[in-house]
């Protein structure tokens, strides 16, 4: 069960019995059929990227993609087959949100 409070999921690449995921590029597979459903709806050549609702990535070496919850309140239908896809191949799910590779600097107090 995904929490409504969560801002991104995570689909990995890992089946629930921890075997890798095949064919390797499912991610962008997945990230390139969802690529229309995106912030202002498709548009000429939106095809050509991925949406920033779902971004494929690598993660410690594992494939993910990573979708946002932003998806489910614009397309629910997409939403779901998403989580679907997950269910359907028993796929790992886990929720956290996606941090920037460079932390801002803090102030020292």
């Amino acid at each position: 069960m995904v929490s409504p409070s969560s801002k991104e999921l995570f689909i990995q690449g890992v089946t629930l019995d921890g075997k890798t995921f095949r064919p390797s590029d499912w991610a962008e597979r997945l990230a390139g059929v969802m690529s229309q459903f995106r912030p202002g709806g498709a548009q000429r050549g939106s095809h050509l990227g991925y949406s920033t609702w779902c971004i494929p990535t690598t993660m410690n070496g594992i494939k993910c993609v990573v979708v946002h919850r932003d998806l489910q309140a614009h397309e629910p239908m997409a939403w779901d087959f998403v989580l679907n896809f997950a269910r359907d191949n028993h796929l790992q799910v886990a929720e956290a949100c996606l941090i920037p590779d460079e932390a801002p600097d803090r102030k020292k107090g």
